[in-house]
């Protein structure tokens, strides 16, 4: 498995930079959702095809017309996936029987991930949302897809818990398949939202608080 440089990720991270604040400049409201725009044209989810934890084919075509979140984790991971899950739980609560509404996780470690895997991991998390599928598939689609489709850090590294690097960050996803942002309080675009940090967080971190919130509000705006 190609192993991506953090020289590599910097980049991604300034020429993706620059592609939201191309956007943002001429917008003035803080809580107003833009698009991520490259090269003169909107980002858009490209296609993915992976297989659920019902054993059932999902591609980015089930997501149509449905507000959905994308993350990136893997079921053993022993330090943010269980927070970001518990999170996105929270958002499952809020919409659940909203059929327009959606999740995709999926899994960076697709050779332990099995359907088999993901189910028993869906029923300890009491995920029962339709219309939240837990995927896995081909590692180099799916790396392919995180690094280089939403530009959401995810690589093999043996010293990092589990043996897996991840940003923890959700994508939020409109009806048409773009990829959508919020400005925060001081103008700043957001790009993703921060999914490892507890939603009930006391004293987070500077610079780390938690997004579920705003995460919460802006898939209600989308689906209004």
């Amino acid at each position: 498995m190609k192993k991506y440089s953090y020289v590599g990720i910097s980049l991604v991270v300034l020429i993706f930079g620059i592609w939201v604040v191309n956007e943002y400049n001429s917008r003035n409201e803080s809580e107003e959702l833009g698009y991520i725009v490259v090269n003169g044209e909107k980002k858009k989810v490209p296609h993915f095809e992976f297989i659920n934890q019902d054993k059932k084919t999902i591609t980015n075509a089930d997501f149509k017309d449905k507000v959905y979140v994308v993350e990136f984790f893997f079921v053993n991971c022993p330090s943010i996936c269980p927070i970001m899950t518990s999170n996105l739980v929270e958002v499952q609560n809020e919409f659940y029987g909203n059929m327009d509404f959606g999740i995709a996780s999926i899994t960076i470690n697709p050779e332990f991930d099995t359907p088999e895997v993901l189910k028993e991991y869906a029923e300890e998390y009491k995920i029962k949302h339709a219309n939240w599928h837990l995927l896995t598939g081909d590692q180099d689609e799916i790396y392919n897809l995180s690094n280089k489709g939403f530009n959401i850090y995810a690589a093999e590294d043996e010293n990092a818990p589990g043996g897996f690097e991840h940003s923890g960050y959700f994508a939020l996803v409109d009806q048409e398949g773009y990829i959508r942002s919020r400005q925060d309080e001081f103008g700043n675009p957001i790009i993703f939202y921060r999914g490892s940090v507890p939603h009930d967080e006391k004293n987070p971190l500077e610079g780390e608080e938690p997004q579920i919130d705003i995460l919460i509000k802006d898939i209600k705006s989308l689906l209004e």
